[in-house]
C-alpha cells in the first residue's frame, strides 16, 4: 500500500509532541480492511476506509493510552510490521448502569513499501508518536503541569501474598502485570516472607536503583515501607521516592482514596484494581501529608492514613480473625461489635485549623487567597466536591463539651500554617529527625491555643487524613492526599446501636456529616492528643494495632509523593 500523498511532514518538535500525524492502515488480520487513522495531541482517530457512506469512526482520547508498541510480525516473511495502543477507556459495565475502566487494543498492519525494516521505522515512527502525546496530555491535565514519574522507569513492586483473601499475587499476575508489559513499565516483583519484611528492606536498598516502590496489598504493607523510608539516615530523600498502591487486601483505603480523587466513578474490587495499574502506568506524582505520631514509649511512627481509638479500632483489630473472607470482614466485624457496644473514657485536645474567613460577594479571590503550593500536585489539583458545615446541634454539642482557650500562636507554628523545622544537618553530615514543632511532649500540658475537651465518655475517636477509610467508607467526602490537614472526628456514649449503625451506613455515599447525629463531632486540626483514661483498649495506626496508651500526633503536609494518577 502506498503512503497517502496528502499525508503532512511531522511538524517542528513543540511542547513535547511532534505534530498530526495521518496514514492508511490495514487490519492486523485481514488485508482487504483498510484504516485512515490521524493523531493529535489529543486522540487517536480511527475510521474505516470503504466505498460505503456514513464510514464508522472511532475516537479514542489519549488520556485513557497506557501505551503503543511496534513489532515485526511472527512470519519471516511478511514484509509489513505493526504497531499496537493500549487504552483502558471508560465504558458501561456489563449489566449495570455505572461504568469502568476496560481494555481497548488496536493494531494495524504497515505495509508502505517492500522493504521491512523500511515499515518497522514507520511503525516505530507512529508508536514513538503516540506514547510521547500520550505522556503529555497526561501531564497537562487540568491546565496544569505534573511531576511524572522518570521514563523508563524502574519500579519494585512488593507483594504481601497472605493479603486480604490471599489472592494478591494472583490479581497481580491476571490484571496489573499485562498492562505493565504494554505501558513499557520495567519492574521487580518482591515477594514479602513475614512481617515487617517490607520495612527491613527498604529501610537498607540502593533507592538509586528504582524510580517508585509500589506495593500490592492492603494498607499495612504501605505502612512499613514509609516507616522503613524514614527511619533511613537519608530518610529526607527516602521518602521523596513515589509510592504507587495496588489494593490486593481487605480494606483498601488508600487505593480507594486515590481513585476518588481522580473524579473517576466508583470502583470496588477488580474495577479499583484496574484503575489504581492504568495510574500507575500513567505515572504521575502528586504529593502525600504524613502524620507523625508519639507514642506513650515515646516511639515515633509516620501515618498516611488514620489514627483510631474505640469502636473503629476494635473492629479493624478484632475482625483480623475473618481476613480470610476479604472486605466483608470488616462488616461482620461492626456488627459483633455493635452487638456489645464498648464505652471508653478519655482526654482529647486538638489544634484546631482556622478556617479562612468568608469574602464578601464581588471580592477578587485571586489577590485575596493564599498562593498554590510550590510543588505540581495532580492530587491538590482537584476540587473538594463536599466541605460541610457543622449542624447547630453539632456547634451546641461542641460549646457544651469543650473549652477553647484564646488564639495564641504556639512557638515556632501558628493556626493558619505549619512552620515545621524539617531537618537540620549534623556537623558529621548526616540528616537529624524531623522536628515536630506542634507537639510539647507527652508528659507536658497542651499549649493554650489548643481546645480541650473536657474528660468524657467515648463510642470512637478517629483522626483521617484519606477520603476513605475502606473501599466502601467514604469518610471524608472533601479530603485532598496533601491537603494538610487531619480531619478529627468523634462519637460521644449515648449513641445508640441503630444510630451509630446509620452513620456507617450514611458514610457508604459520605452522607453521616450531614445526618445531624447530636453525638457526631467533626473538627479540621493540625495537631491531637488523646489520653486514654479506661485502663484496657486498642488504639490502630493504618490499621496496624499499636501500644496502648496516651498518643498525640501532627500533620506534615506535602512530606511524602504518591503515584495517583
Amino acid at each position: 500500500m502506498e503512503k497517502d500523498a496528502s499525508e503532512p511532514e511531522p511538524s517542528r518538535q513543540r511542547n513535547g509532541f511532534v505534530g498530526v500525524l495521518y496514514g492508511e492502515f490495514t487490519d492486523m488480520l485481514n488485508d482487504r480492511v483498510r484504516y485512515s487513522v490521524s493523531l493529535t495531541e489529543s486522540a487517536l482517530t480511527i475510521q474505516r476506509i470503504s466505498s460505503s457512506p456514513g464510514r464508522t469512526k472511532v475516537v479514542f482520547n489519549l488520556t485513557d493510552c497506557v501505551g503503543c508498541r511496534a513489532y515485526k510480525g511472527p512470519d519471516s516473511s511478511d514484509v509489513g510490521a505493526y504497531f499496537t495502543a493500549y487504552f483502558y477507556p471508560f465504558k458501561r459495565r456489563w449489566m449495570s448502569a455505572g461504568v469502568a475502566r476496560q481494555r481497548v487494543e488496536q493494531c494495524f498492519r504497515v505495509a508502505l513499501v517492500q522493504d521491512p525494516l523500511a515499515n518497522l521505522h514507520e511503525a516505530e515512527r507512529w508508536a514513538h508518536a503516540i506514547r510521547d502525546a500520550s505522556a503529555l496530555q497526561a501531564s497537562r491535565r487540568d491546565g496544569v503541569m505534573y511531576t511524572e514519574v522518570r521514563r523508563p522507569c524502574r519500579v519494585m513492586i512488593l507483594v504481601n501474598p497472605h493479603s486480604g483473601r490471599g489472592q494478591a499475587l494472583q490479581l497481580f499476575t491476571g490484571h496489573v502485570q499485562g498492562m505493565l508489559t504494554e505501558a513499557a513499565v520495567p519492574y521487580t516483583l518482591v515477594i514479602t516472607e513475614h512481617q515487617n519484611h517490607a520495612r527491613e528492606l527498604v529501610r537498607k536498598v540502593d533507592l538509586s536503583q528504582w524510580d517508585a516502590l509500589v506495593i500490592m496489598s492492603g494498607d499495612g504493607l504501605l505502612f512499613e515501607v514509609i516507616n522503613g523510608l524514614m527511619e533511613r539516615e537519608d530518610w529526607q530523600e527516602a521518602i521523596q521516592t513515589p509510592l504507587g498502591i495496588l489494593p490486593g487486601g481487605s480494606g483498601n483505603a488508600l487505593a480507594a482514596s486515590i481513585h476518588h480523587y481522580s473524579q473517576s466513578p466508583p470502583a470496588w474490587n477488580e474495577e479499583l484494581l484496574l484503575s489504581c495499574g492504568f495510574m500507575l502506568c500513567k505515572g504521575l506524582v502528586g504529593s502525600l501529608d504524613l502524620v507523625s505520631i508519639h507514642l506513650a514509649s515515646r516511639r515515633r511512627l509516620f501515618s498516611f492514613l488514620s489514627l483510631a481509638w474505640g469502636f473503629v479500632a476494635d473492629v479493624d483489630i478484632e475482625s483480623e480473625k475473618y481476613r480470610h473472607v476479604g472486605a466483608i470482614r470488616f462488616l461482620m466485624g461492626t456488627l459483633v461489635r455493635l452487638a456489645s457496644l464498648r464505652v471508653y473514657q478519655g482526654r482529647l485536645a486538638y489544634l484546631p485549623v482556622k478556617e479562612a474567613p468568608k469574602l464578601p460577594k464581588g471580592s477578587i479571590k485571586a489577590h485575596l487567597e493564599p498562593s498554590t503550593p510550590n510543588h505540581p500536585s495532580l492530587c491538590s489539583s482537584l476540587p473538594c466536591q463536599f466541605v460541610p458545615n457543622s449542624s447547630p446541634s453539632q456547634n451546641s454539642l461542641h460549646n457544651r463539651k469543650s473549652t477553647n482557650s484564646n488564639q495564641n500562636t504556639i512557638s515556632n507554628s501558628s493556626n493558619n500554617a505549619i512552620t515545621t523545622k524539617r531537618s537540620e544537618t549534623q556537623s558529621d553530615g548526616k540528616t537529624s529527625a524531623l522536628v515536630d514543632s506542634l507537639l510539647p511532649e507527652l508528659d507536658q500540658p497542651v499549649p493554650e491555643s489548643w481546645t480541650v475537651v473536657k474528660e468524657e465518655d467515648f463510642v470512637l475517636v478517629l483522626a483521617v487524613y484519606q477520603s476513605h477509610i475502606a473501599e466502601d467508607l467514604w469518610a471524608v467526602p472533601g479530603a485532598m492526599a496533601d491537603d494538610g490537614l487531619i480531619h478529627l472526628f468523634y462519637v460521644t456514649a449515648g449513641i445508640s446501636r441503630p444510630a451509630l449503625l446509620r452513620l456507617f451506613l450514611a458514610m457508604e455515599k459520605g452522607a453521616h456529616l450531614a445526618s445531624g447525629c447530636p453525638h457526631l463531632v467533626y473538627e479540621k486540626v493540625k495537631a491531637l492528643r488523646l489520653e486514654p483514661i479506661t485502663p484496657h483498649g486498642m488504639i490502630s495506626v493504618d490499621g496496624e494495632m499499636v501500644e496502648y496508651g496516651p498518643v498525640q500526633a501532627q500533620i506534615h503536609p506535602g512530606l511524602a509523593r504518591l503515584v495517583c494518577g
